[in-house]
């Protein structure tokens, strides 16, 4: 199943068109301490051979990781399920404000002028949600509007910022704020099998904010250069593909062994994305009468190493073209729906970007998904 939604159903080429939702600010953050993964396996002890290969063949030389306190005899004490959900929201709570705190002060905004706050996580589940305990953390105002959307996973980024665009669109000079906090070493299981190896070897800690406004805010990245989103891109149009065959692939389980969830990867995810990758991004480029020759800048979720070489190659991309993806999995690991907002980060810092370039973020994740956004400087 394929869906696509235009937000700019006519003058899709013109990059200062009234209306359309732009990028005013982003913000990262991180949590715990950077680990290699030679001192993770040191960590927890890990000799077995297959194991460690899982590891270091990751193309991952750092993560940011919150791990266990060490006991007197420095074995690494084992987290109850109750415990990863208190390091999970006082992880999330601390991440969010500070990512958020850094996208304001990009945007050249502050907390009050915000008026939408949508909160995205999958490590862990919190009731009230992340958005009403940030906005008492950061003394939002009790009037701003917030959503939460939990458990959709490394995909989920994008799938909120569909909804927060629409907001924006209604809301016209409002700013919004979208905040995806990943805790992952709060969804750790620790063992000796290949399927926790496959997973504690990939995600990594983070968080990342980004600002979004539309109507006259949001014209003077075109042609006013003193707008809030100068220099931003609009958020043009989205596509989605649910690969239903694939449900199952990426999962969490319930695990009695261990009294505590444990997250599925299926070792054959990476062809099931590559396989289904031209068809969700030839869609959203139809609509806008574009072809893959037109993008200038392609910002996908650093998923892995497997991930990432499926959808490059089966899009015909250059390794330039994924530097972003491949250099956030170096320097962070897969931050699950934070991804893409790292590399997006990355793009802005470099500074290459130019008036009517286009670009496609896309994200994977459960479902299994493909979420896809085109956006235009």
């Amino acid at each position: 199943m394929t869906i696509c939604v235009d937000l700019a159903s006519s003058g899709v080429r013109n990059p200062g068109t009234t209306g359309i939702p732009a990028i005013a600010g982003i913000g990262t953050a991180v949590a715990g301490e950077a680990y290699s993964q030679e001192e993770v396996l040191e960590v927890f002890g890990i000799d077995d051979t297959k194991v460690r290969s899982v590891f270091l063949n990751s193309a991952i030389k750092r993560r940011y990781l919150t791990l266990p306190a060490p006991r007197d005899d420095r074995a690494r004490v084992q987290e109850s399920q109750g415990e990863l959900l208190g390091k999970h929201k006082a992880l999330a709570v601390d991440m969010g404000a500070r990512a958020i705190d850094a996208c304001l002060k990009d945007m050249g905004a502050a907390l009050a002028d915000v008026r939408h706050l949508c909160c995205v996580t999958s490590t862990g589940f919190l009731t009230p949600g992340l958005s009403a305990l940030l906005i008492r953390e950061l003394g939002i105002a009790p009037s701003c509007s917030r959503v939460d959307i939990v458990g959709m996973g490394c995909n989920a980024g994008l799938n909120a910022l569909g909804v927060m665009a629409s907001w924006s669109a209604a809301h016209p000079g409002e700013p919004a704020v979208m905040l995806c906090a990943e805790a992952c070493s709060a969804a750790y299981v620790f063992d000796s099998t290949m399927r926790t190896a496959v997973v504690n070897s990939l995600f990594g800690d983070g968080a990342a904010a980004i600002a979004i406004v539309s109507g006259d805010q949001a014209d003077g990245h075109a042609d006013d250069p003193s707008g809030p989103a100068a220099g931003r891109p609009r958020l043009v149009s989205f596509a989605s593909h649910v690969i239903t065959d694939a449900l199952e692939a990426m999962r969490y389980d319930w695990d009695g062994a261990q009294g505590k969830f444990s997250f599925f990867l299926d070792p054959g995810i990476p062809y099931v994305v590559g396989a289904h990758a031209e068809l969700v991004v030839d869609r959203l480029l139809s609509g806008a009468g574009l072809r893959r020759s037109d993008i200038s800048h392609w910002l996908v979720h650093s998923g892995g190493k497997k991930v990432i070489d499926a959808v490059r190659v089966n899009l015909g991309l250059t390794r330039h073209e994924v530097r972003h993806t491949t250099g956030v999995l170096r320097d962070y690991g897969n931050v699950s729906s934070a991804s893409f907002l790292f590399s997006y980060q990355r793009l802005v810092r470099e500074d290459v970007t130019r008036p009517g370039d286009y670009g496609v973020l896309m994200t994977m994740g459960p479902g299994s998904t493909i979420e896809t956004a085109l956006v235009q400087w």
